[in-house]
C-alpha cells in the first residue's frame, strides 16, 4: 500500500507477509521461526498470527458474516452497523400465524422506517385495524385478501400474490387474510421508526373499551348486541376463508364506490423499468402508483452482478433481503466505510446521501427491496455523475485517463454489467 507521498506503507494485513522476516531479525529470531509465521501468500487465507483467533469463537456466525470477521482494507473509521437481522426479533405467534418487527427500538441506525414480517395461515386473519405511520407492503409468498375503507367511504377488496405491494395511507382502516391454499407471508414497512405492530388500533379492542349502552346509542341498537365482542384483542386469528372476490366486491361496492385509486399494485406482473446483464430493477412510486406515498425499487442481481455505486438524495433508504446472499459497503463522509455481508430476511438501512453498492456473491439470484418514506425514487450514480462532468477536471481527481471517462455511459447504468 502506497502512503500519500507514494511510499510504500505495512497494511495489517500485510504486516507478517511483508515484515515478519525483518522484525524477526531485528528481534534476534531465527528466520524460519519468522517464516512459519508468514501468511499463505497464494491467497487470502487470513493464516497470519495477527488474524487468527485463539479464544472463543462462533464459527457459524463468522461464516456467514466474512466481511465483517475479515473486513475489506478499504473499510475504515467507525461506521456503525447498518444490519439488522429479522431472525434476532421476537415472534409473537398465534392461531391465525405469527409476526415479527425490526424497529428503531432494536435498531437504532433506522430512525425514519420500521418492518414487520407476518404470516398467515389458509383462513388467518391480521384483524381490522388501523396505524398513524403509512403502510407499505409486499407479498413474499402465497396469496392474501385484502380490505380498506377511506375517508370519503369508498371501499376497496383485492387479492394479491407473491410479488405484489400495496400501500394502507396513514389512518386507513384495513385487514388481511391469507387464502388458499397456504395463507401467506409478507413484509410491511411503514414510515415511522418508532412503530409498534403490538400497538396499532384494533377494532376488538376499541370496542370491549366502549360501554355497552354507548355502542348501543352509537348504532341505534340492544346493548346485548356487543354482549360476544371478544374481551381481549384478536389480532391475528384463524377463521373461514372469504367469500370469492367478485361476491365481496359487489357486497361492498352496493352503497359507496370503489376508492380512486387502487391501494394494491400488481408488482408481480410488471415488467422491469430495467434489465441488464446483471439483473433487473422495479421502480414502484408515485408515477405508476398514484396511492402510495412511499417509494420502492425491487431489485434482481444475477450472479456477480453489482446494484452499481450511488446514493438517494431525498430520503433514507430501509432495504429488506428476499431471497440469496450478498454483500453492501456504506461510505460515510471523514473517509469512514464499511462493509456488510446480507442474507435472507435481513434488513439494511442506509442514511440519506450515503454511498454505497450492493453485490451478489453468491450463486443464485440476490432479490432485495430498497423502500423510501417519500413519494419519488430518486438515486445519482457515481458513472452518470462522472460522465456528465468535464472529463479534463475528473481526470485531474482520480488518474484514470479521459479516454476510460468518455467511455462511461451517459445514463445511469443502476445494474452491472450492462
Amino acid at each position: 500500500m502506497l502512503d500519500e507521498n507514494g511510499t510504500d506503507v505495512l497494511t495489517r494485513r500485510s504486516f507478517l507477509g511483508k515484515g515478519t522476516v525483518a522484525l524477526a531479525a531485528a528481534a534476534g529470531l531465527p528466520i524460519t521461526a519468522a517464516a512459519q509465521q508468514t501468511p499463505d501468500k497464494s491467497g487470502d487465507s487470513h493464516s497470519g498470527v495477527n488474524e487468527t483467533q485463539p479464544g472463543p469463537k462462533n464459527p457459524a456466525l463468522d461464516q456467514a458474516e466474512p466481511d465483517s470477521v475479515y473486513p475489506p482494507e478499504t473499510d475504515a473509521g467507525g461506521q456503525p452497523p447498518f444490519k439488522y437481522p429479522f431472525s434476532f426479533s421476537h415472534k409473537r405467534i398465534e392461531a391465525g400465524g405469527w409476526t415479527r418487527q425490526v424497529t428503531v427500538r432494536d435498531f437504532p441506525i433506522s430512525k425514519k422506517m420500521a418492518g414487520v414480517e407476518m404470516r398467515l395461515i389458509r383462513g388467518g386473519i391480521r384483524e381490522l385495524h388501523w396505524h398513524v405511520g403509512a403502510e407499505w407492503a409486499i407479498m413474499t409468498a402465497g396469496s392474501a385478501r385484502i380490505t380498506a375503507v377511506d375517508q370519503r367511504g369508498r371501499a376497496f377488496v383485492e387479492d394479491v400474490h407473491e410479488g405484489d405491494l400495496w400501500i394502507f395511507p396513514g389512518g386507513i382502516p384495513h385487514s388481511i387474510q391469507g387464502l388458499e391454499p397456504d395463507g401467506c407471508q409478507f413484509l410491511l414497512v411503514f414510515d415511522d421508526g418508532n412503530f409498534n405492530e403490538f400497538e396499532t388500533f384494533l377494532l376488538t379492542d376499541w370496542l370491549h373499551h366502549t360501554p355497552r349502552e354507548v355502542l348501543a346509542k352509537n348504532f341505534n341498537t340492544s346493548a346485548s348486541t356487543f354482549d360476544n365482542v371478544p374481551r381481549r384483542e384478536l389480532f391475528i386469528f384463524a377463521r373461514d376463508l372469504p367469500r370469492p372476490l367478485e361476491e365481496e366486491r359487489k357486497q361492498v361496492y352496493a352503497e359507496t364506490v370503489a376508492v380512486p385509486n387502487s391501494f394494491a399494485f400488481l408488482a408481480s406482473k410488471m415488467e422491469p423499468t430495467k434489465t441488464t446483464a446483471g439483473g433487473s430493477v422495479k421502480i414502484v412510486d408515485r408515477a405508476n402508483f398514484p396511492a402510495t406515498n412511499i417509494a420502492a425499487a425491487i431489485v434482481t442481481l444475477k450472479p456477480g452482478g453489482l446494484r452499481e455505486l450511488h446514493w438517494h438524495p431525498n430520503e433514507d433508504e430501509w432495504q429488506y433481503y428476499i431471497k440469496g446472499t450478498g454483500r453492501m459497503t456504506v461510505f460515510a463522509a471523514g473517509g469512514h466505510a464499511r462493509t456488510m455481508d446480507f442474507h435472507e430476511g435481513d434488513v439494511g438501512y442506509i442514511e440519506r446521501s450515503k454511498p454505497h453498492y450492493i453485490e451478489n456473491l453468491g450463486d443464485t439470484d440476490l432479490v432485495f427491496a430498497e423502500v423510501f418514506p417519500a413519494p419519488e425514487y430518486q438515486d445519482i450514480s457515481l458513472g452518470e455523475w462522472l460522465a456528465h462532468t468535464p472529463s479534463r477536471l475528473v481526470e485531474q481527481h482520480i488518474g484514470t485517463g479521459e479516454e476510460f471517462l468518455r467511455g462511461i455511459a451517459k445514463k445511469e447504468a443502476v445494474i452491472a454489467p450492462e
